[in-house]
């Protein structure tokens, strides 16, 4: 009996000591859970990231700096860490854009200019620091930071998971936003170093689309000074076809755009 006792407690201690060992389960709520575990909460988060290689959508652009605002259609085709190929109309076409990793290009046909560069290029002109994968992760609603890497703090707040990035990194450290029942990216935050610009780019809505999950509508807002400027991107007729073609060719007699 006594033996049998010992066994019955020793099992018991090995159970729970596994038990133990296992990640912390973050479950749905409507309400943050205060100081949760950092790392069981990224693991939540990165596993309702869309899984996708290529993908098709039709855009709605909408653009607003408080005194004008301008609507275009856009066309867009995204194959995973390849390229992002855009091609806008009004009406009637009217720019096209390309990226990839080492390259960006660009036409318009009302003056006729074109611009072909690296990414580092426009990031000094503009001054930016955005990366061809940061874009495609615009586009996918995930944010521009891996969260399995470095430190990070949670900041209290009743409605969102907020994280902020720790210690020194290099390029973009935005504050990230997070749905409590989701997990999904609702919001990050981008202070431009050496700047007084701020961008704000906002997940209003996602779609559920062949078990992935994508944004349906994202407001971008750049703050610099007292001067607003938005974009709002409205997603339709989305698919993740098998084969893409990204034709790109710059019309010939066209000027080399000067910024």
């Amino acid at each position: 009996m006594k033996n049998r006792t010992l066994a019955l407690l020793f099992v018991g201690t090995l159970f729970f000591l596994l038990s133990g060992c296992k990640s912390v389960a973050i479950l749905p709520t409507k309400t943050p859970v205060k100081n949760v575990d950092i790392s069981a909460l990224s693991a939540k988060i990165k596993s309702s990231y869309p899984k996708v290689n290529r993908m098709r959508s039709r855009i709605r652009v909408t653009y607003d700096d408080g005194s004008r605002q301008q609507q275009i259609v856009a066309q867009l085709r995204l194959e995973s860490q390849k390229n992002i190929w855009l091609s806008a109309s009004m009406i009637v076409p009217i720019a096209k854009l390309l990226i990839t990793p080492e390259k960006v290009s660009f036409y318009e046909k009302f003056q006729k200019n074109y611009f072909e560069g690296d990414i580092e290029g426009i990031n000094k002109m503009l001054q930016l620091s955005f990366s061809y994968q940061d874009v495609e992760n615009l586009f996918l609603g995930i944010p521009f930071l891996d969260l399995g890497s470095g430190r990070w703090k949670q900041i209290s707040n009743p409605q969102y998971y907020i994280l902020l990035p720790q210690g020194k990194r290099n390029g973009i450290q935005p504050t990230l936003f997070f749905d409590p029942v989701t997990f999904l990216l609702t919001e990050q935050r981008v202070l431009i170093p050496g700047t007084n610009k701020n961008v704000s780019i906002r997940y209003l809505n996602h779609t559920r689309i062949e078990g992935e999950t994508v944004p349906q509508k994202v407001e971008i807002t750049l703050l610099e000074g007292d001067q607003i400027q938005k974009v709002e991107l409205e997603f339709t007729r989305i698919d993740f076809p098998d084969t893409l073609t990204f034709p790109f060719e710059i019309p010939g007699g066209y000027k080399t755009l000067e910024f």
